[in-house]
């Protein structure tokens, strides 16, 4: 929809004789006999801005139509001014997540502002998956943010709710990987030696991979180690050779079995 007064290049505020002023000096610029053929567009606009400015009625018709068109709504303008609704506000936190583009508010910063990790998203997002998504996404975000242990605890959370019900299914590889980079790498940094023994603990009842699981319990005796604590170092590496006897014994029932099946 075209701006009737832009075209003119009046103030919305004009007067009549304003407008018919306007309209004389454009229209002897751009009339096709001076400005040739190509400008006739050019002067069909020009008439109509001046047609429907000249008249009172049509004039203001014009401006109560026009006002509603140019009213551009701003969804994440409406949904943070609804601050005290903290639906509202998850729905904000995941909104601006899917667009990075936008630039009026932070995402963290809305999520930090209603608890963070104490801000129960799964039950204000009406929607598991969209839980589950605005989750992994922020707890990327916090990670390029360098805070570790945030994103950890929210990637813990989707595995566990994963594991109760698939959603990510064949991506879950990628969150498991994501996860264990995550601690192996950037978290063990960021939190005390008790904390990031904790975390590793809990890594240890998700159902990982089981070469995952095995580096977690390398990872967990090692710190137990510089912490000075060899008892429990201890029982985590007799957790290991477990495993790895258990591993080492189901060897040959396997074979049997392939052998009995004619696999072999």
């Amino acid at each position: 929809m075209d701006n009737y007064y832009s075209l003119l290049g009046i103030d919305k505020n004009a007067s009549p004789g304003e407008i018919k002023k306007a309209f004389r000096d454009r229209a002897k610029r751009i009339h096709p006999d001076i400005a040739g053929k190509s400008a006739e567009g050019q002067m069909r606009r020009l008439l109509s801005a001046y047609e429907v400015l000249s008249r009172a009625d049509r004039r203001f018709e014009y401006d109560r139509v026009y006002s509603r068109f140019s009213q551009v709504f701003d969804y994440s303008s409406f949904l943070r001014e609804q601050r005290t609704d903290p639906a509202s506000q998850a729905k904000l936190v995941f909104y601006l997540l899917l667009r990075p583009d936008n630039d009026r508010f932070d995402p963290l910063e809305v999520w930090t502002e209603n608890g963070g990790l104490d801000f129960p998203l799964e039950k204000y997002l009406v929607d598991r998956e969209d839980w589950m998504d605005c989750a992994f996404l922020l707890a990327e975000k916090l990670d390029r943010q360098g805070r570790a242990y945030e994103a950890f605890s929210l990637l813990v959370s989707i595995v566990r709710e994963e594991r109760r019900r698939p959603y990510f299914k064949h991506f879950m590889e990628d969150v498991e990987g994501f996860l264990w980079d995550l601690a192996r790498h950037r978290l063990k940094c960021s939190v005390s030696g008790e904390q990031y023994v904790a975390c590793l603990e809990s890594l240890l009842g998700l159902g990982l991979p089981s070469k995952t699981e095995k580096s977690v319990l390398r990872s967990l005796a090692g710190k137990l180690d510089k912490m000075g604590d060899r008892k429990r170092a201890e029982t985590v590496r007799r957790e290991i050779a477990r495993r790895e006897s258990q591993k080492r014994s189901a060897t040959p029932r396997q074979a049997a079995g392939k052998a009995a099946l004619g696999l072999q």
